[in-house]
């Protein structure tokens, strides 16, 4: 996609929730990369396959925000968003074309979340599906909900979002060390041989938030073994699936 091109086209590259406590909105930062956004025009979103149109887009001068009518290549745009976008999100006027290499970390360190007052457990488990969906973090799910492990790439991470679960959303918790080193998004031309690996290993088996598998790695050795003895299951170490490994 080229500045110049008539047609609009942008992609979310950030979410924040909580912009301002007092309101809990949540706002997804679009960049432009063609043609012109335009305030109350429908625009098509790829990966929902429909419209969706923006009454109040702003933008953002330091602390001050005002509502933008128009906006071009280059400019950001926060938008309202009830929960419809997430990043890598496409917004176009009819095209279906997605933004490929939006930056996404592979996380190194995991901690189980733990709530420590259960009559909170309802605002805990919105706190931190709206806290990773901001990118910060990632969150993998296990037994069906029943638990829940965040991977990061550094501890510092961990301490934003247990603060800011406690004085965002009132949702008290901590964070339990665990002992995996590197997630692995799984996949296979077969699918028996996806679900073989997934009754043989459910111990270290999550989904993402969009429900893929995941093998949680203890140990560098443990994983090539495991590659070298399962060819027929593909590994990959980011969520886009660009890097494809094996043993």
């Amino acid at each position: 996609v080229e500045p110049d091109e008539e047609a609009f086209s942008g992609f979310v590259f950030k979410i924040h929730a909580n912009l301002d406590p007092r309101h809990r909105d949540r706002i997804a930062f679009l960049r432009v990369c063609s043609g012109t956004f335009l305030k109350d025009k429908p625009f098509r979103h790829v990966r929902q396959r429909r419209d969706i149109r923006f009454s109040r887009p702003y933008s953002f001068m330091a602390e001050r925000k005002e509502v933008v009518d128009a906006a071009y290549p280059g400019d950001v745009v926060g938008l309202y968003d009830r929960g419809d976008l997430k990043i890598g999100d496409t917004l176009t006027e009819g095209e279906q074309i997605e933004f490929q290499g939006i930056p996404n970390f592979a996380p190194e360190i995991f901690k189980e979340l733990v709530s420590t007052d259960p009559m909170r457990s309802k605002q805990l488990d919105k706190g931190i599906s709206q806290l990773t969906e901001e990118g910060v973090a990632q969150l993998f799910i296990q037994d069906k909900g029943r638990r829940k492990i965040v991977g990061t790439v550094g501890e510092l991470q961990f301490q934003v979002i247990q603060y800011r679960l406690e004085h965002e959303y009132g949702a008290a918790c901590r964070l339990q060390p665990l002992a995996y080193t590197k997630a692995c998004w799984i996949t296979a031309d077969d699918p028996k041989a996806l679900d073989e690996f997934m009754k043989y290993r459910h111990a270290q088996i999550v989904t993402d938030k969009d429900g893929r598998p995941v093998y949680l790695v203890d140990s560098e050795w443990m994983l090539a073994a495991i590659m070298r003895d399962s060819p027929k299951v593909e590994f990959h170490f980011t969520s886009e699936f660009k890097r494809k490994v094996r043993a």
